[in-house]
């Protein structure tokens, strides 16, 4: 008797990357392994769109236009290659107007893509309606998705069958054109028992035709039984990922499901001696990037504070950036408190970025009294309807902190009134920092990354926080990537390698001369002359200076916008005065203490 075929998609180059490396991965290095992997047979493809967008822009200082072309030509013209969208925040954390949601489609079919896996992570049906019309309108495939994963242990209303079933009756009931169905758990913690209920229930309601996909990560440990459950109720797809990129906080490795179907009634269909020759050119290809130890790892904490792994090290990647690894075990702890009290939204981007971003401030500033800007505005409605209503305390925390009342307008409807999205703000945006090309893809890159997006149209951007010399390490007998040295100032710990007259900490090069014996003429102010230094008040990436020197400011008021954990902080004038000096650069990365601004 003939065994059921299994399809199964490669996640190892969009969520292999972002789940593993933060999603900072030059482009360059991987094509090889793409090639291996359509020589060894795999036909169908994740190559782009989620967090690898914007972080070839963020941290390679390329293109993602440009990789998607060149992960076509690899691939080839035949092979499906798919993105993955958050219904109306596409491809960033802040949701968009119409017009760039349909820019979007566009954009992406343009340049190579063949389907859109598109979902919303409040499960709200109104967000997915507009957003996957563009996408079939556009030519592409769609993939709707209903987004899962398990509350912690004692909480109810919502993530169980009965909710999943409700919220693809909803799909079904709107009318929204797909070509295939996708259950998506992003934090892997969903119960097996619950998986294959609710995919039983999905294959009555949708035929026995239908593609109907599961999509897991390793990060709770229980992957491989989630994809079992889902396979025995009627999924036809799975995700599956390749080392070095498989397990832990990405997908399971395909040998690891081949090798679990074995001895049942289904098989993948593939040539297992062909696909672990394209591992091991995946692996070469990879061997000089760091490998996070917390990306290989189950971590059992994970279902009591369901962090997803695209987001996991992503954010790991960033407290690293900041010199501030050391607050993840009670950001995540502090993760299951933030889940409760915020709606139950879906773990996974951009819902689980505000709780991270929520966690964070409540450990940095203590609980409550800092609101992320992201996870304020979806307790408040404004990211659409969460699946269970907020707890009201937090609620008007929200409303006091941030100024704004709650609302259950759509989405839609209030960004396409906001004056500071769209086609036309970005043609300002683009125009008023002197870029005069308003190509498509360049209105697209600025909707999408702001002011990032135009440090790198205006080759201000650089390679930053891709941690490339792994190879090296080794060769050197085990010294890290990121430096030969550790210096530790007031207890805390700086990586930095000397190369010649330059010392090298975060990417950011440093001229340096010692002498021996201390010049008369040396100064041991550590302000670096008169008046009064305004430092960071944390680790960050100076996004914008709203200063000049020689300006007069007054108390209170701004003077340069930091980006840490992917939020905005405002620098503001602790008194009045004149601007003496700016001692930092815009792309600079600083370090909490830093002096950054003097004013006299």
């Amino acid at each position: 008797m003939a065994k059921k075929k299994i399809n199964f998609m490669c996640t190892a180059f969009r969520d292999g990357f972002q789940s593993v490396y933060g999603a900072r991965v030059l482009t360059e290095d991987f094509l090889p392994a793409v090639e291996a992997s359509v020589k060894a047979g795999i036909t169908h493809f994740e190559a782009g769109g989620g967090a690898r967008f914007q972080a070839p822009i963020f941290y390679g200082n390329e293109s993602s236009f440009h990789m998607m072309d060149s992960f076509r030509k690899a691939a080839g013209p035949n092979a499906d290659l798919q993105t993955l969208a958050r219904g109306v925040n596409v491809v960033g954390l802040s949701s968009q107007s119409s017009d760039i949601i349909n820019l979007h489609a566009k954009m992406f079919k343009k340049h190579g893509i063949s389907t859109i896996r598109n979902f919303d992570a409040l499960n709200d049906v109104n967000n997915l309606i507009y957003s996957g019309q563009c996408i079939v309108d556009a030519g592409l495939r769609h993939e709707v998705v209903v987004t899962m994963m398990a509350l912690p242990p004692g909480a109810k209303g919502a993530h169980d069958a009965d909710f999943y079933e409700g919220v693809l009756k909803q799909i079904l009931d709107a009318g929204i054109p797909y070509e295939s169905v996708c259950f998506k758990d992003a934090s892997g913690t969903s119960t097996p028992s619950v998986v294959y209920d609710t995919i039983k229930r999905a294959r009555k309601l949708l035929g026995p035709d239908m593609n109907l996909v599961f999509h897991t990560h390793e990060t709770a440990g229980v992957s491989i039984q989630q994809y079992m459950s889902a396979i025995e109720a009627g999924a036809t797809q799975v995700d599956l990922s390749m080392t070095p990129v498989s397990g832990g906080t990405c997908q399971p490795d395909i040998m690891t499901m081949w090798h679990a179907l074995r001895g049942t009634d289904y098989d993948l269909g593939i040539d297992p001696d062909a696909i672990m020759e394209a591992e091991e050119v995946f692996k070469e290809c990879m061997a000089d990037y760091m490998l996070p130890p917390e990306a290989t790892m189950v971590n059992p904490i994970i279902p009591f504070s369901p962090l997803p792994g695209g987001a996991l090290t992503a954010n790991t990647q960033m407290l690293r950036d900041n010199g501030m690894m050391d607050k993840f075990p009670a950001i995540t702890k502090a993760m299951g408190e933030v889940v409760m009290k915020g709606g139950f939204g879906t773990s996974v981007t951009p819902v689980s970025q505000f709780y991270f971003q929520q966690a964070f401030n409540n450990v940095m500033f203590g609980p409550w009294k800092k609101i992320a800007d992201g996870y304020g505005k979806m307790v408040l409605g404004y990211f659409g309807k969460t699946p269970v209503e907020p707890d009201a305390e937090i609620i008007k925390i929200c409303q006091e902190q941030l100024g704004m009342e709650p609302t259950k307008e759509t989405v839609l409807a209030i960004n396409d009134r906001n004056p500071n999205l769209g086609i036309e703000a970005a043609k300002k945006m683009l125009t008023d920092n002197g870029i005069t090309d308003l190509s498509d893809e360049n209105i697209f890159i600025v909707a999408a990354c702001q002011d990032k997006g135009i440090m790198f149209l205006k080759g201000e951007a650089k390679i930053n926080g891709v941690r490339k010399g792994a190879k090296a390490a080794a060769a050197a007998g085990g010294e890290t990537a990121e430096g030969g040295y550790t210096v530790s100032v007031n207890g805390k710990k700086y990586g930095v390698k000397i190369e010649g007259g330059k010392a090298v900490d975060n990417g950011k090069s440093y001229d340096i001369d010692v002498k021996d014996g201390i010049d008369e003429s040396a100064s041991s102010s550590s302000a670096g002359g008169e008046g009064q230094g305004v430092k960071a008040p944390m680790p960050g990436l100076v996004l914008r200076i709203s200063v000049d020197e020689g300006d007069h400011v007054e108390a209170g008021e701004e003077l340069m916008i930091l980006e840490a954990m992917k939020m905005e902080q405002p620098v503001k004038a602790p008194c009045a005065g004149e601007i003496k000096e700016i001692k930092a650069k815009q792309a600079d990365q600083v370090k909490a203490g830093d002096v950054l601004i003097i004013i006299g």
